[in-house]
């Protein structure tokens, strides 16, 4: 102990880090610690105010896993460090850090002084990380469900886990973290936690291969952790945090958060006669994905390039034309694997590109000899993205569905075959990335990559245990997440399980029919009935498009996407922590699907607050349960709230996403006593051009102050000028008498449509379903402060 406390005093003679057992007479601006333990030491550093790095001593500055953004980087912080008797401590702007070498214990507490984890560091060289935490604080993360487990289960994690990629719809991250304020990532890949009431337990877990990023002289069975990282904050900040570790999720095209129409089992007559119908019934749709059926499947390049017989327009461009024409995308399915007495099956034995783990074998489709690509070999990956590949791209398939790549049992098998798409598409197009694939592990959103639920059975029991699957999935960062709305596997759904399946995936990330070969998903084959319901949530989506898109951007941005599970927006309230039955649609929709067969009425415990029903205005306080009638006849409800301060802006459905320049926006406002804000966004939806600041951002803020509201548009930020040309303000809870601007009088119109009409801005009085409505017409993309008075307050 003499000798290392001589090697820290040594260091703090070179650093101006004070020595161990004496007084600071000063604090020292400093972001990092070097901690001595018995085995060896750690480095300690603030890479944010909120984000503390703890690696071993002498381990590889590079990230052993892609867990970690090889590319992310991090400004200085700001922070102070001082000697308090046998302790140092370590100062930011958002936590504390009392390191005590005596004890090998490190304490992190918020800024507010409180203890959010104790870390005892005595055997951490080795491998073995060891925290405490209040006890009864809730954990969240490490992974969920695949398509065949059977539980439903519950978002809490206890108890020995392992954090994996797993079988086809699961989601997994080495990442644990509570709504108590904290949160714990390993560099890790796969990894073990052991959870107690009390305690998080971390060890590397037995690989099933050597990872191409670990040192070579290693043992391929023990890969400790050597880097962890603490976060410190909501849960909007720790998965900020997350999103600077692990990388930003690039955008999905706009046109992705429409409805995608997938099939197993068509060619290109029927697949444009589909579109038509489609148009024909006026039901929204951007996206038809194909099946085996788009490719060549067992033929030279067959992996890669159109089937002929089934889509003769594919290669020479007439088929991408003619769905151009109707407003509609095409994506195309993926297959790790590649028949081995092909073209490029030749190559890839020339080349060792084959996946040891696989072993050639008849393919179940093709019944032709098939192995599985490597694609941790960075030459597999640009091998696999090859010309053959790039003119289906060229002339249609401009979307990813990859399948059963998680067969491998190997975590980064998902996550490399989508980036040897998104790397290769990258460097051939300017168009933005789409993929949905079959299972997740963190480090995959960079690659522009969303998954869905697997290969899940048809019914209402299957129906409602996604829910538990979709939330879990964001629980570890997985925002882009989707499934087989309909259910894949016989029997065919019922008409009414069809119906409600499509309300439930309208208020998904990724909404998505699918079914096995020869099923049929569309809603007109489910009777009248059911396709007049469905086709109600996919106009609704639509509708909300403007809203939906805004949150594909903060998920860019921040880390937190569209869908957040109700312990995100209410960290404090217990009856929150564990709920599967409800969750936000952004931070201002409360949505509650219908999935029980034959329900006549629906218990909902909403969660504080208040709140007022979308569909029919009715007015709800919060921290109650309420009883709500539910349509058993005609399916037409969607359980769907409004949370109060809420600002959702809305346009007119589209057949597609883009079929026409919206110029005008209807923005709706339920103004509560505290101010709100909603952070109105929009850039050109198809290319990259918002990494280079092309895009348009509007901050728009409300307030009601007793009888006065007040609205704020900041100056909008961004190089991109969108078509939009005015808001139309919805003011909703109560009649205006008077609206300035900037305290000049607006002119007021004899109704919402003159109003629409008006060249300028101005403000009429109205009525709808939520009561009285004041809307007002302002300018979109300038700087407007807008006042409402009501006649009593005028003097």
């Amino acid at each position: 102990m003499r000798a290392r406390l001589l090697a820290l005093g040594l260091l703090a003679a070179i650093t101006g880090t004070p020595a161990l057992g004496a007084e600071s007479q000063a604090a020292v601006t400093t972001d990092r610690l070097s901690l001595a333990l018995p085995h060896g030491d750690l480095e300690l550093r603030l890479l944010a105010p909120g984000i503390v790095q703890l690696r071993v001593a002498g381990a590889a500055a590079a990230p052993a896993t892609p867990v970690i953004d090889a590319q992310a980087s991090f400004a200085t912080v700001t922070a102070t460090l001082e000697q308090q008797g046998d302790e140092q401590v370590l100062r930011s702007d958002q936590v504390t850090l009392r390191w005590n070498p005596r004890r090998a214990e490190l304490r992190m507490e918020d800024h507010d002084g409180r203890l959010l984890l104790t870390a005892d560091l005595a055997h951490a060289v080795e491998g073995r990380w060891s925290l405490r935490h209040a006890k009864g604080e809730p954990q969240y993360g490490i992974g969920g469900l695949n398509a065949f487990d059977a539980a439903t289960g519950d978002l809490l994690r206890q108890g020995k886990q392992v954090a994996t990629a797993g079988n086809q719809g699961h989601t997994g991250a080495p990442l644990v973290w509570s709504s108590a304020g904290y949160g714990v990532l390993a560099d890790a890949e796969p990894a073990r936690f052991d959870l107690s009431d009390t305690t998080i337990g971390i060890r590397a877990e037995h690989a099933t291969r050597k990872d191409a990023l670990v040192p070579q002289a290693q043992d391929a069975q023990e890969r400790p952790v050597r880097t962890l990282y603490l976060l410190a904050g909501q849960p909007a900040e720790l998965f900020a945090g997350l999103r600077q570790l692990s990388g930003a999720a690039p955008m999905f095209p706009k046109w992705s958060m429409g409805f995608t129409n997938s099939q197993w089992g068509i060619d290109q007559q029927e697949a444009l006669a589909l579109v038509d119908t489609y148009r024909a019934k006026h039901i929204p749709i951007d996206n038809f994905t194909f099946d085996f059926d788009w490719k060549a499947w067992g033929e030279d390049n067959g992996e890669f390039r159109w089937n002929t017989d089934k889509f003769p327009g594919g290669p020479d461009g007439s088929l991408k034309r003619a769905m151009d024409g109707r407003g509609m995308h095409m994506t195309g399915i993926m297959k790790p694997r590649v028949h081995v007495d092909t073209i490029e099956g030749r190559e890839a034995t020339a080349h060792g590109y084959w996946l040891a783990q696989s072993k050639p074998a008849p393919d179940y489709f093709s019944h032709k000899t098939v192995r599985d690509i490597d694609f941790d070999n960075p030459a597999a990956r640009a091998w696999f993205f090859n010309d053959a590949l790039k003119h289906s791209y060229d002339t249609g398939i401009v979307g990813w569905w990859n399948d059963e790549a998680d067969d491998s049992g190997i975590d980064t098998q998902f996550l490399n075959m989508q980036r040897a798409l998104y790397d290769g598409q990258r460097a051939h197009s300017a168009q933005r990335v789409w993929s949905v694939n079959r299972n997740f592990y963190l480090g995959s959103q960079r690659y522009a990559y969303g998954v869905w639920s697997g290969d899940i059975q048809s019914g209402f029991a299957s129906m409602a245990a996604q829910r538990q699957r979709m939330l879990a999935a964001f629980d570890v960062g997985a925002m882009h997440w989707g499934m087989d709305g309909g259910g894949f596997k016989a029997p065919r759904p019922t008409d009414e399980n069809y119906a409600r399946w499509i309300q439930f995936g309208a208020f998904t990330p990724m909404f998505r029919v699918h079914g096995d070969f020869g099923q049929k998903r569309q809603p007109w084959v489910y009777g009248p009935v059911a396709e007049k319901a469905a086709t109600e949530a996919i106009r609704l989506r639509y509708a909300l498009i403007p809203y939906i898109y805004a949150y594909e951007y903060q998920n860019h941005l921040h880390g937190v996407g569209l869908v957040r599970p109700l312990q995100f927006a209410y960290p404090n309230d217990p009856a929150q922590r564990d709920r599967i039955d409800a969750w936000m649609f952004g931070d201002y929709l409360l949505v509650s699907p219908v999935v029980e067969q034959g329900q006549t009425s629906k218990q909902l415990a909403l969660p504080p607050g208040r709140w007022i029903g979308y569909a029919d205005g009715k007015r709800y306080e919060g921290g109650k349960t309420v009883t709500l009638p539910v349509d058993a006849k005609a399916w037409s409800d969607i359980p769907l709230f409004i949370r109060e301060g809420a600002i959702i802006p809305q346009q007119v459905p589209m057949e597609y996403v883009d079929e026409k320049p919206v110029t005008s926006l209807d923005v709706n406002l339920f103004p509560a006593g505290q101010e709100t804000r909603f952070d109105y966004y929009d850039d050109d939806g198809n290319t990259y051009g918002y990494e280079q600041g092309s895009y348009f951002l509007q901050p728009l803020s409300v307030q009601r102050n007793d009888a006065v509201v007040t609205f704020h548009a900041a100056a909008p930020s961004g190089s991109y000028q969108p078509a939009l040309r005015h808001y139309v303000l919805a003011f909703h809870g109560g009649v205006a008498s008077a609206v300035k601007n900037d305290g000049q009088a607006l002119p007021r119109f004899d109704g919402v449509e003159a109003l629409r009409e008006a060249p300028g801005e101005g403000w009429a009085q109205g009525k709808d379903r939520y009561g009285d409505v004041t809307y007002v017409k302002i300018a979109a993309g300038a700087d407007r402060h807008v006042q409402l008075t009501s006649a009593a307050d005028q003097p």
